[in-house]
């Protein structure tokens, strides 16, 4: 990890504490990440005290009160959930599902946001919890409208479990069924992440052309009669379009009063997804 600044080697000490592997030991990290012993302790102590980690006698050490701080701050100043929030509980309204708002950022789908109007949530992947890259409905609502050049990159990436769902067995093949979750403006997907749940999703985007999120439904399969697949997936779809409409008159919004040049009207969805 040598060449980093000191802000990205705190990140990296950030990006060590995941789902399987929640508290570290000093010896651990330095042993993960290979910064000298006096090195680490400073960082340590800079993130200690600014309560983005902790630690108790006798334990390791965890992601600290600030972390959560921020997550409530986060809920509170993003626009995606501002004007996703009624969306996700005029679906759940409608059906007895679990709708969610799940962010695309560098390489990694997160739930930011969710309703639910089951008894248990038809989600294994609640709040907080990365998803995969390459299954279910919501990775194929994001694929789909990246860049080509993106998308093909992450198709290479994860070509194993793209194949082992049926999406094709080459990248050329593969980035061919894409093509019609493009037209369509939405994604389906039969139990591919969460056994007997169908998902569908559709992308959300903001003024740009490529996908910041995703707005998904996942529903039990045995409750879903298929004449109403596609009433749903076309309500999905109108849904996130609005979300994407919303955010894109923000950002113009923002630009004029900034004083920027930048698009005045936000890019129509229907116009990203038939091009």
């Amino acid at each position: 990890m040598s060449g980093q600044s000191s802000l990205e080697k705190l990140i990296a000490i950030l990006d060590l504490f995941t789902e399987d592997h929640l508290e570290w030991t000093p010896d651990a990290l330095i042993k993960a990440t290979g910064y000298a012993r006096p090195t680490l302790y400073r960082y340590l102590k800079t993130m200690k005290e600014a309560g983005l980690l902790t630690s108790l006698p006798g334990a390791g050490l965890s992601l600290g009160p600030r972390v959560v701080e921020m997550d409530y701050l986060m809920r509170k100043s993003d626009p995606l959930v501002h004007y996703g929030r009624p969306y996700l509980e005029e679906l759940t309204a409608t059906w007895p599902a679990t709708a969610l708002l799940v962010r695309w950022y560098g390489r990694r789908l997160l739930c930011i946001d969710s309703e639910v109007s089951t008894p248990d949530p038809l989600s294994s992947y609640p709040r907080g919890r990365p998803m995969p890259l390459a299954r279910g409905a919501i990775s194929r609502s994001i694929m789909a409208f990246l860049p080509r050049k993106t998308m093909m990159a992450m198709i290479e990436e994860n070509l194993s479990d793209l194949h082992s769902i049926g999406l094709g067995a080459t990248p050329p093949e593969i980035a061919e069924s894409m093509k019609q979750v493009r037209k369509q403006g939405y994604a389906i997907a039969y139990g591919e992440v969460t056994p007997g749940v169908v998902g569908i999703a559709a992308p959300v985007f903001d003024a740009a052309s490529t996908p910041i999120a995703s707005l998904c439904m996942t529903i039990a399969g045995n409750v879903i009669a298929s004449d109403k697949l596609d009433q749903i997936s076309t309500r999905i779809r109108h849904c996130a379009d609005e979300i994407s409409d919303k955010l894109g008159r923000t950002r113009a919004s923002d630009a004029d009063m900034a004083g920027e040049d930048g698009p005045q009207q936000p890019a129509a969805s229907k116009e990203r997804k038939t091009k």
